[in-house]
């Protein structure tokens, strides 16, 4: 772990759950992270994530996450108040290192989620890893 500290000053571990595979289709349903540095954690979030009126999640995307309408609907923030506090967690890193498990799938949602509201630079500086070839 040390040689990692000596690479980055930042750890950014995020998962999303979503509507489906397409990342130009689909959207994020769910976005959490937690951020550390070398002494211990430094923020988090997990967020359920509204979706766009009119739209409801496939029965298959429910079942598989247990994930209802009624709770994003009740507990769910809008698309761009998660989009900022994800982004927070990088405010102030120099050198940071985003991971995630199959990370190029959450990379690619996470794209397309903050493009609407100009962040998609928030990503153009950390690093990436994924977990599952390191695993």
């Amino acid at each position: 772990m040390e040689s990692l500290w000596r690479q980055f000053d930042r750890l950014v571990v995020f998962d999303t759950e979503t509507t489906g595979i397409e990342f130009g289709k689909d959207t994020i349903i769910e976005l959490g992270a937690v951020s550390m540095e070398k002494d211990g954690e430094t923020g988090s979030m997990d967020r359920l994530v509204r979706l766009p009126e009119g739209k409801c999640l496939p029965p298959f995307i429910t079942n598989l996450t247990g994930i209802t309408d009624e709770q994003l609907q009740t507990e769910g923030v809008g698309p761009e108040e998660a989009a900022r506090e994800f982004c927070a967690l990088l405010e102030g890193a120099e050198r940071p290192l985003l991971v995630a498990y199959n990370a190029q799938f959450d990379l690619n949602f996470l794209f397309w989620f903050l493009r609407p509201f100009a962040l998609v630079k928030k990503i153009k500086k950390p690093r990436f890893l994924d977990a599952l070839t390191v695993y």
